[in-house]
């Protein structure tokens, strides 16, 4: 009887914390400071009914990118290569917003021109939980190869 207890209550510990992870996973809160609301639900990229998508899909992104991105002067005259990771928030209406780099190249001049390119985006197509638009994180490679 006291081992079924101890199980039982162990089964019900780890049930208790298991439980809010994985009500975590699907969104994150995050900071927004460009708008009067202090906090702002965002929801992961996988975790959408509808992904955004950038207009024209992935070849239209690629060619965006490829047609946007300018190599710094510095960095090419001392040929540094690099690839930066950013991330950045499809809003509801479709907008690019809250753009940060998650890992950086070598040289600063790259973080900024991967930042200068996103931030240039045209309009996505909205993230959707069933019916409703929402705020969706994108994480996006922005290559620099000479």
């Amino acid at each position: 009887m006291l081992k079924q207890l101890r199980f039982g209550l162990l089964a019900l510990m780890t049930l208790a914390t298991v439980l809010p992870l994985a009500a975590q996973v699907r969104h994150v809160t995050t900071v927004n400071p460009q708008s009067k609301r202090s906090y702002m639900e965002v929801y992961e990229f996988d975790y959408v009914d509808i992904q955004p998508q950038f207009p024209g899909g992935e070849r239209g992104l690629i060619n965006f990118i490829n047609k946007t991105r300018e190599y710094p002067y510095h960095a090419y005259k001392k040929r540094i290569q690099g690839r930066v990771l950013c991330s950045f928030i499809v809003g509801t209406d479709g907008k690019v917003s809250d753009v940060r780099v998650i890992r950086g190249a070598a040289d600063e001049s790259l973080n900024r021109e991967a930042i200068r390119v996103i931030a240039a985006m045209p309009k996505w197509s909205v993230g959707k939980v069933g019916k409703h638009a929402v705020p969706v994180r994108v994480v996006l490679p922005i290559n620099f190869r000479l």
